[in-house]
C-alpha cells in the first residue's frame, strides 16, 4: 500500500490536505480517471482528542474540499476513532465505483510517539498526522486499472509498447538491431520468433499491443518501420528515429495516442 504521512501543525491542515487532493488528481487523472465520489467521514460515538481539535479537523477537511471545488456526501460517525477523513471513488469506464484513496487525519498516533514540537510562544505542542494512501492496494489498483481499459492499455502503461513482427528470418536480425535501439531508448519492444506470419500478426492484436510493425525487404532497404497502431489504424513507413521520438513523446504525455 503507498502509504504516506504528513506532520503538521493544526492550522495548516486546510492547506495540507489540499495539497495531497491536487496530487491524487493529477495521479488518478494520469491513469484516464476522473469521475469521483467524495465521503467526508466525521466523528464517531468512540474517539481520542478533543472536541475543539475534531472540529478544527473536520471544518479543515471541508475547506479543502471546498478549495478543491468537488461535491461530495457527509457520511456522519464514519471516521475512524482517531480522526476525520476522506474517501475517494473512481467511476471505471463501465460506471463502476472502487474505493481508492483515503486522506485521514490522525490524533492518536502523535500522542503515543509522543510527538511535540516549540510553539512560537515556545510552548509545547502536539503536532497533527495526516495519513494518505492514493492507490490503496497496488495490486487491486492495477486490477481496477485492467479492468477499466479491457486490458488494452495506452502506450505509456502497456506491458508491450511494440511488436517488430519480420516476415521471415531473413528480416529477424534487422528487427532484432532496432528492437535493441528502442529497447536502449526504454521501450518495451517484443521480437516473435516461430510464428508464422499471418499468427504473428494475430497475436499481436489478441494481446492488444499498441503497436506493431511488419517487416519485410522494404523496410529493411529503407531503414524504415510499417507501423500500425490499434488506436489509430495504419500510419505508413516511418524511420525509426522518427517511430521512437513518436513513442517517447507520447509515453512521456501520457497520451492515448501516437502523432
Amino acid at each position: 500500500q503507498d502509504d504516506a504521512h504528513i506532520f503538521c501543525l493544526p492550522s495548516q491542515i486546510a492547506q495540507e490536505i489540499l495539497g495531497v487532493l491536487n496530487l491524487t488528481e493529477e495521479i488518478l487523472s494520469n491513469f484516464g480517471f476522473s469521475d469521483y465520489e467524495i465521503n467526508l467521514s466525521t466523528r464517531p460515538e468512540k474517539s481520542v482528542g478533543s472536541d475543539d481539535i475534531w472540529t478544527e479537523a473536520q471544518e479543515a477537511l471541508k475547506e479543502a474540499l471546498a478549495l478543491k471545488q468537488w461535491d461530495y456526501e457527509i457520511d456522519e460517525g464514519g471516521g475512524a476513532f482517531y480522526g476525520p477523513k476522506i474517501d475517494l471513488k473512481i467511476k471505471d469506464a463501465i460506471g463502476r465505483s472502487w474505493q481508492c484513496s483515503t486522506i485521514q487525519v490522525d490524533f492518536n498516533l502523535p500522542e503515543r510517539f509522543d510527538l511535540s514540537y516549540n510553539d512560537k510562544d515556545q510552548t509545547k505542542q502536539r503536532p497533527i498526522m495526516i495519513h494518505r494512501a492514493i492507490f490503496g492496494s497496488l495490486e487491486r489498483f492495477f486490477g481496477i486499472l485492467t479492468e477499466n481499459y479491457a486490458g488494452d492499455f495506452p502506450l505509456w502503461i502497456a506491458p508491450v509498447q511494440i511488436r517488430l513482427i519480420p516476415v521471415s528470418q531473413v528480416h529477424e536480425e534487422y528487427c532484432q538491431r532496432v528492437a535493441a535501439q528502442l529497447k536502449a531508448a526504454g521501450m518495451r519492444v517484443e521480437v516473435p520468433t516461430g510464428e508464422r506470419l499471418g499468427k504473428a500478426i494475430r497475436n499481436a492484436e489478441l494481446r492488444k499491443i499498441p503497436l506493431m510493425a511488419v517487416v519485410g525487404d522494404q523496410e529493411m532497404e529503407d531503414g524504415t518501420l510499417t507501423i500500425r497502431t490499434r488506436a489509430q489504424g495504419d500510419l505508413g513507413a516511418l524511420k525509426v528515429d522518427d517511430v521512437l521520438d513518436m513513442m517517447t513523446t507520447a509515453v512521456s504525455s501520457k497520451s492515448a495516442t501516437v502523432t
